[in-house]
């Protein structure tokens, strides 16, 4: 996943925890040979290299449950999150084929524009998926590091714990309470390119939530005076403009918080809130940056409860 991850458990003095990293390294291990775009033999890696509209490409449980995770949150989303944006990412320079900071031809965004679209991927219950254009390609990492955390507090509660703090990259489960009794806390980073990782914008309090950010400071550009950042809309090919720097969302699973984030990034704040909104269990924070540099905040209903 090009990340680190970083778990917490509450233990009793005799409770034996051997075996459990080895577990957790194991089942990342298989996440990543599943969906990682960095591995030439992984699954996810092959689909892309298909070039077929007819043949079935069946795949593990792991990789078809995120992709039924991914349509859903397509369809929510009305299209702001979109998992075939890998050709337009590579083009920008955001991708695994970098070619450095430059602004796109118009010509080369539309042309490949044709090929953007989760909707062009049949997803079958019976465990395959199908193109429906054979240059549809996919990238997953605005959802399967959420999976990842999922499923390793999932691994920590069938190992008999109950109280932790799964991290993979930023985004988080907490389950139960610290060893003092409260609950987790966990720092949103400050939304400038220059703050220290560890530079704390805000802290919220977690209890059996999962908690994902997205945001446009960390992998960007700038040209001609002009921000671009890795976010694109799958709409214009484009990376977004709105101002919005970082997203921020509570649910009770960590591959919602994390797809959800990317989302709204793409959607903005007014649009953004308002499917927050209207989501059970679902609360987000939205921090934009004004002209003059200053940050203003946009929660959703319940966020501060």
């Amino acid at each position: 996943m090009g990340t680190t991850y970083h778990i917490k458990i509450v233990t009793g003095y005799a409770t034996n925890v051997s075996g459990l990293k080895k577990k957790m390294e194991k089942r990342l291990d298989e996440i990543n040979q599943s969906m990682s775009t960095y591995r030439k033999e992984s699954e996810i890696s092959r689909f892309n290299a298909l070039r077929s509209t007819a043949e079935r490409f069946h795949v593990s449980d792991d990789f078809l449950q995120v992709m039924k995770a991914a349509k859903r949150l397509h369809e929510l989303t009305n299209g702001a999150w979109d998992g075939t944006l890998r050709p337009l990412l590579n083009l920008w320079g955001f991708g695994d084929s970098a070619h450095g900071n430059r602004i796109p031809e118009k010509e080369r965004i539309d042309a490949l524009l044709a090929d953007i679209g989760f909707d062009q991927i049949e997803i079958s219950e019976q465990g395959y998926l199908r193109k429906q254009n054979a240059s549809i390609s996919l990238d997953l990492a605005s959802i399967v590091k959420g999976y990842g955390v999922d499923q390793l507090a999932e691994l920590v509660q069938e190992n008999g714990f109950a109280n932790y703090l799964v991290e993979i990259g930023g985004e988080v489960v907490a389950g139960g309470s610290r060893k003092d009794g409260g609950d987790w806390r966990v720092g949103i980073s400050v939304p400038r390119p220059d703050a220290a990782f560890d530079e704390v914008y805000q802290v919220v309090s977690l209890h059996d939530r999962a908690f994902a950010t997205s945001g446009d400071y960390r992998n960007f550009f700038e040209a001609d005076g002009k921000h671009y950042s890795h976010i694109l809309d799958p709409v214009t090919g484009h990376p977004v403009t709105h101002r919005v720097v970082s997203v921020s969302v509570m649910a009770d699973t960590c591959m919602l918080a994390d797809g959800l984030a990317t989302a709204l990034m793409v959607m903005g704040h007014e649009t953004g809130i308002a499917l927050a909104n209207q989501l059970d269990r679902v609360e987000c924070l939205i921090i934009r940056r004004g002209e003059d540099g200053t940050f203003t905040n946009h929660y959703s209903k319940g966020f501060m409860n």
